[in-house]
């Protein structure tokens, strides 16, 4: 009998597009977790002169740039629109404008190569990326923060979600950039506040911990941001006479600051996230795996304390790359890769959605918790 020469496995093929808020992105990604392209242009210097995102900018800026990114990432992926298996978009939650931008987009390209559409959930994205990144199994706790969105969820199967907790208020991103645009140091706040908090002095100023020891798994940030205005007057109303500049020319004071707030968040996510693995465990007792996903996680200061609560209850952290934890659009590809195994696409009258919880079933709290 005759050997027949081994025939590699034939990969499975997605295209993925991201328009949910400031960044405008399209990757390939295949079903082995190898990312053949990931395309991100950035909108920082369009958004950056009225501190803070506008969606009627950002909108206008995907319609412009959507295309050539969409031709990049299929050059660098070196593959034809004939050779992808599935094309998958943010669908929601998101700036509703820029995610029909994203939408459409596809679902053109999907009618053109007669291909099945995925909507994907920005939000499962984020969840998912874990997986793309990391051999992690279901179940597992997620702890998701970004500019728009702080939640810890169960996260059971794809499409299945249980949220433990969320904000009742604002969102940690969007603390860390009110906190940076207070401090005068412009937008994107988040990795800014961080730099100039490696200047600061441990403990010598103390902002609150919002909702630290109370029972549950939910968050509150509105009144820290407030505890910074408070902490910034009295600096400039009795500033330290003796008080050096930082290294990269900001005063003290703010590195102080800076670093009080990075020891507040957190302290508060470690607490919460206590909290939570309790809640996990109960459900799942063989559960060992925290992740963190969202922009948010990126920040290193954040990471090591969630390392260590995760280490002082026998689980594993992990994250993905801080390249693939802020917005992008290989983990919307690998978010249409684990739905398409499953069979989970969607029709061409798919409508984009400014709302899109992962847990329907979860009560509704605060504004920035409804987003999710």
């Amino acid at each position: 009998m005759t050997n027949q020469p081994h025939q590699a496995r034939r990969k499975v093929l997605v295209l993925g597009i991201e328009t949910s808020c400031d960044e405008t992105a399209a990757a390939v990604v295949a079903d082995d977790g190898t990312i053949l392209a990931n395309k991100v242009l950035s909108q920082t210097a369009e958004h950056q002169p009225y501190g803070g995102v506008v969606p009627e900018v950002a909108a206008r800026a995907h319609l412009d740039h959507l295309d050539h990114l969409i031709e990049a990432a299929m050059i660098e992926a070196g593959i034809g629109f004939d050779r992808l298996d599935a094309v998958a978009a943010t669908g929601g939650p998101g700036l509703i404008g820029g995610v029909i931008v994203g939408v459409m987009a596809a679902k053109s390209i999907a009618l053109a190569c007669r291909r099945p559409f995925v909507a994907v959930n920005h939000l499962e994205a984020h969840a998912l990326t874990v997986r793309l990144t990391g051999d992690v199994a279901f179940p597992y706790l997620l702890l998701l923060i970004s500019g728009g969105h702080c939640q810890l969820l169960v996260v059971e199967a794809v499409g299945r979600y249980r949220r433990l907790g969320t904000t009742i208020d604002d969102a940690p991103g969007e603390a860390f950039d009110k906190t940076a645009k207070l401090l005068g140091l412009g937008y994107p706040g988040g990795p800014r506040l961080e730099r100039v908090a490696r200047h600061g002095r441990p403990g010598a100023i103390t902002l609150p911990r919002p909702m630290k020891g109370r029972p549950g798994c939910d968050f509150s940030f509105s009144g820290l941001k407030t505890a910074v205005r408070q902490a910034l007057a009295r600096q400039q109303q009795d500033p330290e006479p003796s008080c050096p500049d930082t290294p990269d020319g900001r005063k003290q004071a703010v590195a102080d600051i800076a670093l009080a707030f990075h020891a507040a968040v957190a302290d508060v996510l470690v607490d919460r996230c206590s909290n939570a693995i309790t809640a996990f465990r109960n459900r799942h007792p063989d559960g060992d795996t925290l992740a963190v996903a969202g922009g948010v996680a990126a920040n290193s200061y954040l990471r090591d304390a969630l390392d260590a609560v995760a280490r002082d209850n026998d689980m594993v952290l992990t994250a993905a790359p801080p390249a693939l934890c802020t917005d992008n659009a290989a983990m919307v590809a690998w978010a249409g890769v684990e739905r398409l195994r499953l069979g989970l696409v969607d029709p061409l009258d798919f409508r984009p959605r400014p709302r899109w919880p992962l847990d329907p079933d979860a009560p509704k709290v605060g504004y920035a918790g409804i987003k999710a």
